[in-house]
């Protein structure tokens, strides 16, 4: 690294001020140090004034180092991790270190090799940066504070670049999601707002099953599913969106699902702060994930909204809120893997642990080993905890962690790093594992009998549809094991 220049000295030993950022950065040109000039090529240009962006100053050391500060949580600063910014005015072959100097985790996956993301106007596809370029370490210019440091060459002058934390899954991404969805008219997928946020952004629930199993006076075995409650653990919104995409399939083993289950699902609790491009805070400064025991309707009216819902559902006897699984990211961890409840009840406790070992069989980057059972008193306010006490003995609740970074491939100990399908593709698992869980196998297999065709059109695949009925009348134990029937990923038969 380059030796620092006395002004950039004094600004590291000014870290603990950092709460004084107020907001990002706004095509803000570097010049160096007494320059006069008009402004050219190499004199880069950092923004961050962009939905889910966070930078919020930028310190040049020397010609080619440059000190960067996160902006912290709007009004709470003690959470800085989430970055996401662009550079432009680069000069072709320019090559530079970034330093990231004020992360308020002392921990990381960086030390295990992760990667920040770039990606570029001529190469729109995110892609981690090699990690033989990231340095993270301890800095003595930063009050001895962990340093993430990348080297990078700009190589094409137009291009305007653009570096993340990881993936970045905003909110109008999202809704422009959820629209396509609506927009195919499925009679077995409803899209309804629960809420609003703060800043009056939707709270969307989706609601996927048979039709039939709406109709007044049925009885509803119910599954509900929450994500990004932190809003800078975007792995969250791909997991969210490989359920939704597997259940609304085609594919046999969505259907026998849509058939028997209830699937509620609220995948952007804190939307607000997705937008501002905050870490793990609402717009008022709230970890929402601790402030289930009550939430505020005006404070937290997502969570409220949420809340009130689960528990319309279940005072109404004909509904069986059978799981509640929240899903989130994990900053130092590998892999998938969940956390669970503590119960007295032996038995209880037993039949908690049986969907994360089926989970298990059926995604190799979900480790069961790293999956645990507690009552932590710090995680009293969460969702998984404060449901966990509320609901009855027949529910099941969890939070779903997947890593920031990797998983460990079965059998070896190479990291592979997660992409976007493959974090996509832990949300399919999860939704089939459900299929295991209530050992609806046979039902599966009486999809896939080939019926004669009757119309000249080319049919979808398995087009003959399951015979309705209630899920009652399937009587399936909740204890039972995993049946010996192993399906195929169904990645690729959608």
């Amino acid at each position: 690294m380059a030796e620092r220049s006395q002004t950039a000295l004094e600004a590291g030993n000014d870290l603990g001020k950092d709460d004084a950022i107020g907001g990002n950065v706004n095509k803000y040109m570097v010049l160096p140090t007494g320059y006069c000039g008009q402004p050219k090529k190499g004199h880069l240009v950092f923004d961050a004034c962009f939905e889910s962006g966070n930078l919020g100053r930028v310190d040049q050391v020397s010609e080619f180092e440059y000190d960067l500060f996160i902006r912290p949580d709007t009004c709470n600063p003690r959470f800085r991790v989430w970055f996401n910014f662009t550079v432009e005015n680069v000069k072709e072959s320019q090559r530079v270190i970034f330093n990231i100097v004020n992360f308020s985790k002392t921990k990381s996956l960086y030390r295990d090799g992760m990667a920040p993301m770039v990606k570029s106007t001529s190469r729109p596809k995110w892609q981690r940066l090699p990690p033989k370029n990231v340095y993270y370490y301890r800095c003595p210019d930063h009050r001895k504070n962990y340093v993430m440091s990348f080297a990078f060459c700009f190589d094409r002058e137009e291009d305007v670049y653009q570096f993340a934390y990881c993936y970045p899954y905003t909110y109008t991404r999202f809704q422009h999601y959820l629209d396509s969805l609506q927009k195919r008219n499925m009679d077995y997928f409803f899209r309804e707002q629960l809420g609003q946020s703060v800043q009056q952004r939707q709270l969307d629930l989706l609601t996927i099953t048979n039709p039939d199993n709406l109709r007044e006076g049925a009885e509803q075995k119910v599954v509900f599913i929450t994500g990004r409650v932190h809003p800078g653990e975007t792995p969250s919104s791909f997991v969210c969106q490989g359920i939704i995409d597997f259940l609304i399939s085609q594919h046999p083993i969505a259907r026998v699902l849509r058939e028997h289950l209830v699937f509620k699902i609220a995948p952007m609790l804190n939307p607000d702060g997705v937008y501002l491009g905050n870490y793990r805070c609402s717009l008022m400064g709230f970890d929402l994930n601790r402030h289930w025991l009550d939430p505020s309707p005006w404070a937290h009216p997502t969570l409220y909204g949420v809340k009130q819902l689960i528990i319309q559902m279940y005072n109404d006897p004909k509904t069986s809120l059978e799981f509640y699984i929240d899903i989130h990211a994990h900053s130092t961890m590998m892999n998938g893997f969940m956390y669970g409840n503590v119960f007295e009840d032996e038995e209880r406790f037993q039949r908690q642990a049986i969907f994360p070992k089926l989970l298990c069989q059926n995604a190799e980057d979900f480790s069961y080993s790293s999956t645990s059972f507690n009552r932590d008193a710090v995680k009293a306010g969460t969702g998984r905890r404060f449901l966990g006490g509320l609901l009855d003995h027949t529910s099941s609740c969890y939070t779903l962690e997947v890593s920031f970074y990797s998983y460990i491939s079965g059998g070896t100990t190479a990291a592979v790093p997660y992409t976007e399908e493959a974090y996509m593709k832990l949300g399919r698992n999860v939704a089939r594992t459900f299929l295991d869980y209530y050992r609806l196998d046979p039902m599966v297999e009486k999809m896939v009998i080939p019926m004669p065709r009757l119309r000249k059109e080319r049919p979808l695949p398995y087009k003959y549809p399951l015979r309705r009925g209630p899920a009652s009348s399937y009587p399936i134990s909740k204890g039972d094991k995993k049946s010996s029937v192993n399906h195929k990923d169904p990645s690729n038969s959608f």
